[in-house]
């Protein structure tokens, strides 16, 4: 139930030797690499000073996660998840920096969210449900493959584009020591064993690069030469 500062998930941007104690993130969306919402309150936009003032403010539902007011400050809060403060009226979307740290941006587009396919299953009535990286499901239907990415409308989760996994998709790394670099598949190879299968992605200097497929996340199409969401590039 404690989480010491020394040893936060690598994607926390706080400090770590000021205090000893860090607010640890419910269960919930998204990993182990989840950043708590007080967190994102105090220490990242530093809407607040304090631990008590932020969860005046989260308990007061004054804070939207993807269209949703949340309530509790220990709600885990992840990459490309918006977070909107009506009274302010800003949003913001959180991405990776340079060091593959969250970091939240302001943005406009707060009414859209990109999804990866983690995977599919089928449910009652022989219907496709789409299981995605953040813990969410959706029905869908076989058009719609693991590895490809969903543009969605939020609050309503109302698909309005598809993304595919294939050559030339521009592609967004979430792990790894290339976190949050940002590069097009030039290959993609099927390991015959237990390893993951990998990818290689080329960046636009031409540097190239190989990872395993599950740090791939698709966030634009081939033919385009821009993610389909704000993400600060």
């Amino acid at each position: 139930m404690h989480q010491k500062r020394l040893s936060a998930p690598k994607t926390y941007k706080i400090p770590r030797k000021i205090f000893k104690w860090i607010v640890k993130p419910f269960p919930g969306p998204h990993n182990k690499n989840a950043v708590p919402l007080l967190i994102i309150v105090r220490d990242y936009l530093k809407l607040v000073d304090t631990a008590r003032e932020a969860r005046r403010v989260i308990s007061s539902g004054e804070i939207l996660v993807d269209g949703v007011p949340r309530k509790n400050y220990k709600f885990p809060v992840g990459l490309f998840d918006v977070i909107k403060i009506p009274k302010l009226e800003k949003s913001y979307r959180i991405v990776f920096d340079k060091k593959g740290r969250y970091v939240p941006i302001e943005i406009k587009d707060d009414n859209l969210k990109l999804y990866k396919i983690v995977n599919k299953t089928m449910v009652r009535g022989g219907r496709i449900q789409l299981n995605l990286f953040d813990g969410t499901n959706i029905l869908g239907s076989n058009e719609f493959k693991t590895k490809d990415s969903i543009l969605m409308q939020i609050p309503e989760k109302k698909i309005v584009d598809h993304l595919r996994f294939e050559e030339g998709a521009l592609v967004m790394i979430t792990g790894g020591s290339h976190a949050g670099e940002i590069g097009r598949v030039k290959s993609y190879k099927v390991v015959r064993s237990s390893a993951p299968n990998l990818v290689t992605v080329v960046k636009d200097d031409g540097t190239e690069f190989t990872t395993i497929v599950d740090y791939v996340f698709v966030i634009g199409k081939k033919d385009s030469d821009k993610p389909v969401i704000d993400i600060g590039v």
